[in-house]
């Protein structure tokens, strides 16, 4: 919903003062206490938003506020060092959160409300502010993101819209919070009554049996949060556009350790789309958050310069930079695909550390033809200061396909016990004689692992490309291998 405010009128030439409606006003303020997020302690989440705010824009200071009743409270600060909370004085934030757009102030000294904040009048002198609103799936505004500069300046139409997508960022981080709280006063209650009800069964026999159960319940937990955490670093579905089909599968090795595996695709305008896949070192809760990391920074990345090396560079920055990533890193393969006229897509790919990616056509004999595509020179990400990214660009015809993968699919053995290897994916698609679609290519690369005893060792993320002969995709041709975790409950 979008909410009520009043403006006071200005004076010619100046831009008019947002009151707030006092029902509106009673609203929001309740909206913002069911999140109980004022006066929370630290968090990684929004410290990560406000640190990747200020490198994307180049400014000294960026801040997740959260506005109270009479206060502007700071739940992350870059470049603010010491200030937890100010009054709630208009001009800035204590304007921006009345605003349903983002907030632009190229030059407070020339805006006649802004001037008079102590934030600009003060010691900090603040002469440029843009804020976004933090807006929540009912409309309320809990606060902004905010970039500042001591300086005046200007942003672009595309800056003033990855900074709203900084904003939606840290409303889904708010969402999590909420739903973890509610998760886990709901465990909370439930261990209690358990506890109490354990109380009155003395007896042995039910005392071990109850022991067994909670193990299983205990086993069960852990695989469901280990699920719906994995659930949550994946696209819930892939997009549809003419011309394009795609596929992807996720195996997970384990139904109680969440891996590293991660992929995405994603429009950044009508003719050219973005994917990528990567996979982060090691497992459980620290690689989960480092694949959260690396995805929503490929995301932002991509939006603000579109250039595959420039975008894994960007990556590599935050991850050596980021002290929530450690000193993990991953191997990653990022690619635009750029309609064109003729029919086709021109796919420039680069990749840190990661295994081929494979272009299959049918030759003219009926056979498939094969190609791996890995630009000479790509290194890890996350791994050296001084890392170096590789690039190729090529076109990917009506009729072709590409197919990209993790390492647990070639680390897997076969039943002879001998490791699959590039060598035996790069002979299976060879022998392949189905069409070079992606969702077949996917089925049948879930098939082969099927055939592997025990299936593969390590988590396998897929993902497919193809271009349809015919430019027209059905819907019920798109994405038939849903992207899901198999083998849990």
């Amino acid at each position: 919903m979008t909410q009520q405010t009043s403006t006071v009128g200005p004076a010619p030439g100046q831009r008019p003062e947002v009151v707030p409606d006092t029902e509106v006003e009673i609203r929001r303020i309740a909206a913002l206490r069911r999140y109980d997020i004022l006066d929370s302690p630290p968090d990684g989440s929004f410290d990560r938003v406000a640190g990747l705010a200020a490198r994307l824009f180049d400014v000294p200071v960026a801040t997740v506020t959260i506005v109270d009743t009479d206060r502007i409270w700071f739940k992350a600060a870059h470049g603010l060092d010491g200030v937890k909370e100010i009054g709630r004085d208009p001009g800035l934030c204590g304007s921006a959160v009345l605003r349903d757009e983002t907030l632009v102030i190229p030059d407070t000294l020339l805006d006649p409300v802004a001037a008079e904040n102590p934030l600009v009048a003060g010691e900090m002198g603040v002469r440029f502010y843009a804020a976004a609103p933090i807006v929540t799936h009912d409309g309320h505004r809990l606060g902004t993101v905010n970039i500042l500069d001591t300086k005046p300046r200007s942003i672009s139409q595309d800056d003033t819209a990855t900074l709203a997508d900084l904003a939606s960022i840290v409303m889904d981080e708010l969402e999590l919070r909420l739903s973890a709280l509610r998760a886990l006063r709901h465990e909370q209650e439930r261990r209690e009554a358990e506890r109490l009800q354990a109380e009155t069964e003395r007896a042995r026999a039910e005392a071990e049996r109850g022991a067994r159960e909670r193990a299983e319940q205990d086993r069960a937990a852990i695989a469901a949060f280990a699920s719906t955490l994995q659930r949550a670093l994946l696209p819930p579905v892939l997009p549809v556009t003419d011309g394009l089909e795609l596929a992807c599968h996720y195996h997970a090795a384990s139904a109680y350790e969440v891996g590293g595996d991660f992929y995405d695709v994603f429009p950044l305008d009508d003719d050219r789309w973005v994917f990528f896949l990567g996979d982060v070192c090691g497992k459980g809760t620290e690689a989960a958050t480092v694949t959260s990391l690396a995805r929503h920074t490929l995301r932002a990345a991509a939006r603000v310069d579109c250039d595959p090396v420039a975008v894994l560079s960007a990556l590599n920055t935050v991850l050596l930079t980021d002290v929530t990533a450690g000193s993990r890193f991953c191997t990653a393969v990022f690619g635009i695909l750029t309609r064109e006229e003729t029919g086709g897509f021109t796919v420039t790919i680069a990749t840190g550390g990661h295994p081929p990616v494979y272009h299959l056509r049918p030759d003219d004999g009926g056979a498939m033809w094969v190609r791996t595509v890995r630009p000479k020179g790509g290194m890890l990400v996350g791994a050296f200061p001084e890392a170096r990214f590789a690039q190729i660009t090529f076109r990917l015809a009506p009729g072709e396909a590409l197919l990209l993968y993790t390492d647990g699919l070639i680390e897997a053995h076969t039943a002879e016990g001998v490791m699959f290897g590039d060598e035996g994916l790069t002979g299976f698609l060879h022998q392949r004689t189905g069409p070079v679609r992606a969702t077949a290519l996917v089925q049948d690369t879930v098939a082969l692992l099927e055939t592997m005893p025990g299936g593969a060792a390590d988590d396998v993320a897929v993902l497919a490309l193809s271009v349809p002969l015919e430019q027209t995709v059905c819907d019920d041709e798109v994405l038939t291998v849903p992207p899901t975790r198999n083998n849990l409950p």
